[in-house]
């Protein structure tokens, strides 16, 4: 029963184990690397750069620029003059020299660039390395990748200030157009004397879009520099109001111009002040007891008794037969 199985499984056995024993030989070119050193397609190729610029490992950076401007006078394409014998480690004389020429000077210039070709030349067993190192110097960003951050950073925020500057020229553009904004903007503007200035006479003397374009500034201007700042310093901060700005507040509640606010005794700006009504809520309960008031004084006033009586009896609405 062994032997009959062992005969079945030996074909089978035998088909596979070739391909079992060719499987590494197959890897084993890809695996390969080659033994030398210098590489065509890294660097100066099959050519040692300090052999190309005639210099010894040891050089200094000095020697090696000695170097490379004698071999580059002598074998630039607009000052090459041919002689028997000429070229870089007996390279035939052409603009393949002064390539091969700079090419030796840009490996040898730069201490990383020089560091990284010494270590391949020092261990050429190690090819996928030094091909890694080769193109990742070449490929990397010439520029500092700060540098890049930096002014990315400063370009975004250009573009967020101008585009806020706009956002903002457009909020302001749009409350000089509320009648709410203007006629404050206008009244403080008439306080200050601004729109006379804008009108003035003589030599001086605008035409009328000058001047309405020159009021229009104005009146924007104060909507910046107070309702602005009113919003940044009660809104934003959350600053306390002064005597000042409450009873500008008190003011509009009242909708009462600066001129009629200024008549008014100075006891009544302190007893507005006293019941802080530039609270919504301490205003709506003083205006309702003004007009509980105003209604007491009505009903005993006999004039009002008059008119009242004259609506009731003959006034407007009442359908009478008499002629006149």
């Amino acid at each position: 029963m062994a032997a009959r199985l062992a005969l079945r499984g030996g074909p089978g056995a035998t088909g596979q184990r070739p391909w079992l024993l060719l499987a590494p030989l197959l890897l084993v070119p890809l695996l390969a690397r080659p033994a030398e050193a210098l590489v065509e397609g890294l660097y100066c190729g099959t050519r040692d750069c300090y052999e190309v610029l005639g210099v010894s490992r040891s050089a200094s950076k000095a020697e090696i620029a000695r170097a490379y401007r004698q071999l580059a006078r002598r074998y630039h394409p607009d000052r090459y003059r041919p002689e028997p014998g000429d070229g870089p480690g007996g390279a035939p004389p052409s603009a393949e020299a002064f390539l091969l020429v700079a090419t030796a000077y840009e490996t040898l210039k730069d201490e990383e660039t020089r560091k990284d070709y010494d270590y391949m030349l020092d261990h050429p067993e190690e090819y996928y390395s030094h091909y890694y190192h080769y193109y990742s110097r070449r490929l990397a960003p010439k520029v500092d990748v700060r540098v890049v951050i930096l002014v990315s950073v400063c370009a975004i925020s250009m573009f967020q200030y101008f585009s806020w500057w706009n956002s903002y020229n457009k909020a302001i553009s749009y409350l000089a157009t509320v009648p709410k904004y203007r006629i404050q903007a206008t009244e403080i503007a008439k306080e200050q004397g601004l729109l006379k200035k804008a009108k003035e006479k003589g030599k001086n003397k605008k035409s009328k879009e000058e001047i309405r374009d020159e009021e229009e500034n104005i009146i924007k201007n104060i909507i910046k520099t107070w309702y602005c700042r009113w919003i940044y310093n009660f809104n934003i901060k959350g600053k306390e109001y002064g005597e000042e700005e409450r009873l500008y507040i008190i003011r509009k509640s009242m909708k009462m111009s600066q001129s009629q606010f200024d008549s008014l005794e100075d006891h009544q700006k302190e007893m507005f002040l006293k019941r802080e009504l530039w609270i919504k809520e301490n205003y709506e309960v003083y205006k309702q007891e003004q007009e509980e008031e105003l209604k007491k004084k009505l009903a005993n006033d006999p004039r009002w008794k008059r008119y009242r009586r004259w609506m009731k009896n003959e006034g407007p609405g009442r359908l009478t037969f008499v002629d006149d």
